[in-house]
């Protein structure tokens, strides 16, 4: 999905593939927009993608980041982990399939790996049961 991702202004690309319940992947690519609040993450367009599918349920997320070569600038060794809206919105996920998705992030050329879950990135999360909400039959 790297190849996919519309990024003018920072030059970043991110990819992201949901592994939904049934083990189908839905992926997804950054878009950026030059009113940057309106850019979308990779991750959130794949949560997007899979749910104009009808599915909520994920067992599982894959995130890989690379900027665009620039001379003389190395490549980052480090993993690129979703920013906070990216993050909350899997939270939201991991809430209504009542599951803890494990997230898999990767440096560029996969020499770094670090795997962990969703509840891990964002400790403390706030979602639908915070607000005593039944999200059962949004679980698809």
């Amino acid at each position: 999905m790297l190849r996919e991702a519309y990024n003018p202004y920072s030059r970043f690309s991110v990819g992201a593939c949901l592994v939904m319940r049934d083990g189908e992947l839905v992926g997804g690519a950054n878009v950026e927009n030059s009113a940057y609040g309106s850019t979308i993450c990779a991750e959130r367009a794949a949560i997007l993608r899979a749910n104009a599918e009808g599915m909520r349920v994920i067992r599982g997320v894959a995130i890989i980041g690379r900027p665009r070569n620039r001379p003389r600038k190395p490549q980052p060794e480090e993993v690129t982990g979703p920013c906070g809206s990216c993050r909350q919105m899997l939270y939201e996920l991991a809430e209504i399939g009542e599951n803890d998705p494990w997230v898999v992030l990767a440096s560029p050329a996969k020499e770094k790996v670090a795997v962990t879950t969703v509840r891990k990135l964002l400790p403390y999360g706030f979602g639908p049961q915070n607000l005593d909400l039944d999200v059962r039959r949004w679980r698809t």
